[in-house]
């Protein structure tokens, strides 16, 4: 809901950095799979109950996820790199919660709920952008992307931003876990009406 208006504010800085860093010889893939690395990572410190640790971690990760999109803009689009993003994101959507079932064992139902979400979001994304790929739709809505990114109440800042939540008030983990299931939920039946309008 909030990446498309978040992105013109954080473009510019990041395209800025990734210029740098594809001069420096350090390319979209390497970035790509350094955040994944970071973002499961963070998965395991949560899972110690190393929360803060995880946070940052976390918060490095996604700086990361940011900047491989930039250094391919500085050097070469590819659609194995889009590959990779999108294979990175979801295990690091997947790692998180499932640092927190372990963390505590009254938040495993939760964390395995929040993961199925997740699932269900991201078949729902991904089934669209192939509809959309078939239609010959584009959008840059969501900055440059390899396929087609559908808008959604859920997406990458409100993940996030829940993330950030559940590191700072763990304790908590259960209802947000259980808010942003919701929502993820209701990204799937906006996308499935929206997947009848476009693509009767």
């Amino acid at each position: 809901m909030l990446d498309s208006r978040i992105r013109p504010l954080i473009d510019p800085p990041l395209n800025a950095i990734g210029k740098r860093m594809a001069r420096a010889g350090i390319t979209a893939n390497q970035v790509t799979l350094a955040g994944a690395a970071i973002g499961i990572g963070a998965g395991v410190a949560i899972g110690y109950r190393y929360y803060l640790l995880g946070l940052a971690l976390l918060l490095l990760s996604r700086l990361l996820d940011g900047l491989d999109g930039a250094v391919a803009r500085a050097t070469r689009q590819s659609d194995f790199g889009g590959y990779l993003d999108i294979v990175g994101d979801f295990a690091f959507y997947v790692a998180v919660p499932l640092g927190f079932g372990f963390a505590v064992p009254v938040n495993l139902p939760y964390a395995m709920i929040l993961i199925a979400s997740f699932t269900l979001t991201g078949i729902s994304f991904l089934a669209y952008a192939v509809m959309a790929a078939k239609a010959g739709r584009e959008t840059d809505a969501h900055g440059k992307k390899s396929f087609f990114y559908n808008t959604g109440l859920a997406e990458g800042t409100e993940t996030i931003t829940a993330f950030v939540l559940m590191c700072l008030l763990p304790q908590y983990f259960t209802v947000i876990a259980t808010v942003y299931a919701a929502m993820c939920v209701i990204t799937v039946i906006q996308r499935t009406i929206a997947a009848k309008v476009d693509f009767p």
